[in-house]
């Protein structure tokens, strides 16, 4: 908290701070011991009508009165991690964007438009990356077209957290009546002491998802466009050949033939980047360690690629495997959410305010 040269606690922000990261402190209740005080650090997203609103780095928003504000100055963005590979959010959002490919995509602005007829959120969502080159509500009515015609919901996908990235584009959708459906965090670390985890026998390593491969993924009907967003990645990566994407499929086979795995995994390999993805386990074979045998086993390949860092994607509310990677020695870099349009109703309202 700022204080000044008389010790005395400051509130040294205004609404002309609106998009820089803030720490305030606020009066929060008093009891028969003395005051109680919040403190609250984030992106100040808003000021207006005498309500501060700030955007913490798990993308959740706070609401401030100004009136209750005892402390509050600017400060640095989130400092940088002190152990793991140094990211910026732009890298890692475009290397993530190349590791899950759409099916088809076009250019609004810096704003990119994909769609993969409708597998995951991911691959058919906007990756808004700087300014769309219009004027928000006119670039949000393209977007709403552009999937109204390919018979999908327009979704946004914005992240919350690090140095760059786009809390004030989260709340103004917010504004707006969109809806956030989804929130995951974006996890980085060293590949080499992965690698060394295990010994990784016993796992298949393919360039292809086959049929096996297939039935142990968790999601069920795979059509054309999934696998075509399965097989993707960025084009001649280092190792893979002409332009062919290094994309490797891992999976550890079950005991009876014909059974779908017991683990899989998928990895792709971007320059210094390997990204894993699809760990998943036959549930009568979790805590035997195959999860962290795939992970190694692709770890290694992508070292031989020239591969020196890792990252991967996992939802918040998905503690089993938050703590697998934190064990491996993965840490969040970054939360990502996905907004999705409001329905006409509420869109008719948020228009009226």
């Amino acid at each position: 908290m700022e204080i000044s040269a008389a010790g005395r606690l400051e509130v040294r922000i205004t609404a002309a701070d609106v998009g820089k990261r803030v720490s305030v402190r606020r009066l929060s209740g008093s009891t028969s011991t003395g005051d109680e005080f919040t403190d609250t650090v984030g992106v100040l997203t808003s000021w207006d009508d005498g309500v501060l609103v700030i955007t913490r780095k798990s993308g959740e928003s706070v609401r401030v009165d100004a009136s209750s504000l005892v402390a509050g100055k600017v400060v640095p963005p989130a400092p940088a991690r002190r152990r793991g590979p140094a990211a910026s959010y732009p890298e890692l959002a475009r290397i993530a964007a190349r590791a899950w490919r759409p099916v088809e995509s076009e250019p609004l602005g810096a704003w990119e438009l994909r769609a993969a007829a409708g597998f995951t959120r991911r691959a058919n969502s906007v990756l808004p990356l700087g300014d769309p080159g219009m004027p928000l509500d006119a670039a949000l009515d393209a977007v709403r077209d552009w999937y109204g015609r390919r018979g999908l919901p327009a979704y946004v996908q914005t992240a919350t957290g690090a140095e760059g990235t786009q809390e004030l584009l989260g709340a103004r959708l917010e504004e707006r009546g969109w809806v956030r459906e989804v929130t995951a965090e974006l996890w980085i670390g060293a590949l080499a002491p992965l690698a060394d985890r295990v010994e990784p026998t016993g796992v298949v390593l393919s360039r292809e998802a086959d049929g096996a491969w297939l039935a142990r993924y968790h999601r069920t009907g795979v059509g054309e466009a999934a696998l075509k967003v399965l097989a993707g990645g960025p084009p001649g990566s280092s190792g893979a050949g002409g332009a062919q994407p290094s994309v490797w499929f891992a999976s550890v086979p079950g005991p009876d033939a014909g059974a779908p795995p017991a683990a899989i995994g998928r990895c792709v390999v971007d320059g210094r980047w390997a990204g894993f993805a699809a760990v998943e386990v036959d549930p009568a074979r979790r805590r035997e360690g195959l999860a962290t045998t795939v992970m190694a086993a692709l770890a290694r390949e992508a070292l031989a690629e020239g591969a020196s860092a890792a990252w991967l994607q996992v939802e918040e509310d998905n503690t089993g495997a938050r703590a697998l990677y934190a064990g491996l020695g993965f840490a969040a870099h970054h939360a990502y959410h996905h907004y999705r349009e409001p329905q006409p109703s509420s869109r008719a309202s948020a228009g009226a305010s």
